[in-house]
């Protein structure tokens, strides 16, 4: 059975960087297709980033471009997201997901995914 736990949230300043991680078992991070979806109170879950199972190629949310990062690390069987210039409005649940495989026209639908963590409180203060 594949779990996925998340970690790196933390309370930072406007301006600053953050690492999340994801770790996967039971099964090997680049066979899957993968996610970043984010949820503020009194929202819906958004679409942060995806990475292909095949190619590793990437894709962001609108808000995000530009500023985040998606990557696996293969040897430590774990996803990545980088944060960089972080705003207050990026203050949220992260969650990582995975699923073996998503059509591109429905990465960002978080129904795609089959497999979910338990989130990582991302804070970002003014």
């Amino acid at each position: 059975q594949v779990q996925l736990v998340e970690s790196g949230g933390e309370l930072v300043q406007a301006g600053d960087s953050l690492r999340l991680s994801c770790a996967l078992s039971g099964g090997a991070v680049n066979m899957y297709a993968m996610a970043w979806f984010r949820q503020a109170p009194g929202k819906e879950r958004e679409f942060v980033a995806h990475i292909r199972r095949t190619g590793g190629h990437t894709y962001y949310g609108d808000s995000v471009k530009g500023r985040f990062g998606i990557s696996r690390d293969n040897t430590k069987n774990t996803l990545i997201l980088q944060m960089d210039n972080l705003k207050p409005e990026d203050t949220a649940v992260y969650y990582c997901a995975a699923s073996g495989y998503v059509i591109v026209s429905a990465i960002a639908t978080a129904g795609s995914y089959n497999y979910w963590g338990q989130g990582t409180q991302v804070t970002v203060s003014k």
